[in-house]
């Protein structure tokens, strides 16, 4: 049901979103695509759901609850380390997952009408288990590298429910992360 182009549409979309969200500024990052599903080290991860009539796409940020992870996402919220509370740091991994999709979204936005997200939901990682008992069409492993940081993995896992044909190209996707939109 998904086309290979849409596919690779898919995962263009969300390495775009990744590193506008999940990259501090100014740092280089290196975006992987893994041929082989690995048991990834990290122990939770945050789940976001993306949806339309058409498809649901669920994308999953695995991490580690340490002070490796906790010096990132401090480094990315251009917060004190030492300031951050337990919460702070859930809460900040979550955003962050918050706002990837909110990209992705925004720009799934220009080829499918009628799409929402789900807010995050940190779970076991052990869940990822399952993932093939969703009937997905495409399950796609990424590994994120940057200077400072240890490398994080993502998961995308997208469930179709008509045929689906798009392309997209890295030179229409923008670089910035959109304005603010009120409702």
């Amino acid at each position: 049901m998904l086309s290979q182009s849409a596919k690779d549409g898919f995962d263009l979309l969300l390495t775009q979103s990744l590193k506008n969200s999940l990259v501090p500024s100014g740092t280089e990052a290196q975006i992987l695509t893994l041929t082989e599903p690995a048991d990834f080290p990290e122990k939770q991860m945050v789940v976001l759901t993306v949806s339309s009539y058409l498809f649901r796409l669920m994308v999953m940020f695995y991490f580690s609850p340490n002070d490796a992870t906790r010096s990132h996402f401090a480094r990315l919220n251009n917060v004190d380390e030492a300031e951050m509370s337990e919460q702070t740091f859930m809460d900040a991994i979550a955003e962050s997952g918050n706002l990837c999709c909110g990209i992705l979204n925004r720009d799934l936005g220009n080829f499918f009408p009628h799409i929402g997200m789900s807010t995050p939901n940190v779970i076991d990682k052990n869940c990822a288990a399952y993932l093939q008992k969703l009937n997905s069409q495409h399950i796609q492993h990424f590994a994120i590298d940057m200077d400072g940081s240890p490398r994080f993995h993502v998961s995308l896992c997208v469930s179709a429910y008509a045929d689906i044909d798009f392309s997209v190209s890295a030179e229409e996707l923008g670089s910035d992360t959109g304005e603010l939109e009120l409702f």
